[in-house]
């Protein structure tokens, strides 16, 4: 180690109508990356918590109770694979479903 810091940048969140910052993330990336992507970058946190909640609770992975590695890689494998399966199923492409028929707009009304 030579002594010398790397530097770092303070990426500030300001929403027009607040009055004060709301949000602050410090970056060590280079200079010259441009500010859309260190903003895409400070943004992804969601989507890891989400994820990770989603892994959790929905996909059990906090559930596993068992005292030995192999066991526990087993179980993780299987949340992950269940994860992915379903990151998948919610990107693809929806194939547009049957037309719906609605027979109350097409009969005719029986009473005079």
């Amino acid at each position: 180690w030579d002594g010398v810091l790397p530097d770092c940048w303070l990426l500030v969140e300001w929403p027009e109508r607040a009055e004060a910052p709301t949000d602050y993330w410090l970056s060590n990336l280079p200079a010259d990356m441009a500010i859309a992507d260190l903003v895409r970058l400070a943004k992804v946190r969601w989507r890891i918590e989400h994820d990770y909640r989603e892994l959790k609770h929905g996909l059990g992975l906090d559930h596993f109770e068992g005292r030995s590695w192999p066991g526990w890689h087993h179980h993780v494998t299987l949340v992950t694979a269940a994860h992915a399966f379903l990151t998948e199923q919610r990107l693809a492409p929806k194939a547009p479903g049957p037309a719906s028929l609605s027979t109350r707009s097409s009969m005719h009304s029986r009473t005079p």
